[in-house]
């Protein structure tokens, strides 16, 4: 069994100044693939909810459906970090709500990490967490479980006041005791600016390349989900479209009996034949 990348190892990353990586993945043989690959994070995000689920949007995604993708994408991977989602309202309740809802999620799919939305109005949460000796990821920015409030998915941090507010909260996320942060959507002049004042590691996504890492969806990666893309997406490949060419081939072979070859199927020879239909 390989050995897992470790906090430790991410923060060593950012001290030697080398990028770190993170993809998402929701099942066995994603984070098998990803693990393989050498992606040093894996992201068991909510973002299950649309590309997986179907859902419209984040909200709907429960800490049991969470738990369960966790659970496969755990056992298919061995050498990245597993980070878990904390869906929404399973920590904006209260310290100790969020406390017991860390803990399933680490200890029911043997994850090594869980990320969290927000900055000071989530504190007590994250120290919480921390001290139980959980492993913590900030998220700031745009948050999807607040996109509501934030007016929609829209870049973060354009105008004085909240670019100043998201310096305080990571600050407090690290003084909190998180181990990195995620800045989603965040222009790349505020998040290279973060990444420079803090010791923790900040993974940007659409935040530009000054920050100590990446993180995107598996599925905008591989071209599997094609109902919207953001501008901060790099589609590498374009599997949905090969993966429909291959079903349309299967179909026709099977309607017009070319499917399945000698090379597919099992034989008797004439006597053996004889005997099993007397």
């Amino acid at each position: 069994m390989a050995k897992r990348i470790t906090t430790f190892d991410l923060r060593q990353k950012k001290q030697k100044g080398e990028k770190s990586t993170m993809l998402t993945a929701y099942d066995y043989s994603q984070a098998k693939t990803v693990d393989e690959a050498g992606i040093d994070m894996i992201l068991v995000g909510d973002s299950l909810g649309m590309v997986v689920l179907g859902y419209k949007d984040t909200l709907s995604v429960t800490l049991e459906e969470m738990i369960h993708h966790g659970k496969a994408v755990v056992r298919g991977s061995q050498s990245s970090m597993v980070v878990m989602d904390m869906p929404f309202m399973s920590y904006q309740v209260n310290r100790d709500e969020a406390l017991k809802n860390a803990g399933r999620l680490i200890q029911e799919t043997g994850a090594q990490a869980v990320k969290l939305e927000g900055g000071t109005e989530i504190i007590e949460a994250v120290k919480g967490i921390v001290d139980a000796g959980i492993p913590v990821m900030g998220h700031l920015g745009l948050t999807p479980q607040s996109v509501g409030q934030l007016g929609g998915y829209k870049v973060q941090g354009k105008d004085k006041e909240v670019a100043k507010k998201m310096v305080k909260d990571v600050k407090a996320l690290e003084e909190a005791g998180a181990f990195a942060v995620v800045l989603e959507c965040v222009p790349w002049q505020l998040a290279g600016f973060i990444a420079s004042t803090v010791s923790i590691p900040v993974i940007g996504i659409g935040a530009g390349k000054e920050c100590d890492g990446q993180v995107l969806v598996f599925h905008d990666v591989m071209g599997l989900f094609d109902e919207f893309r953001p501008k901060f997406v790099k589609q590498y490949l374009n599997l949905r479209e090969n993966m429909i060419e291959g079903i349309k081939d299967y179909v026709k072979e099977v309607k017009e009996g070319q499917f399945p070859g000698k090379e597919h199927i099992f034989d008797l020879g004439e006597e053996d034949i004889k005997q099993l239909l007397e």
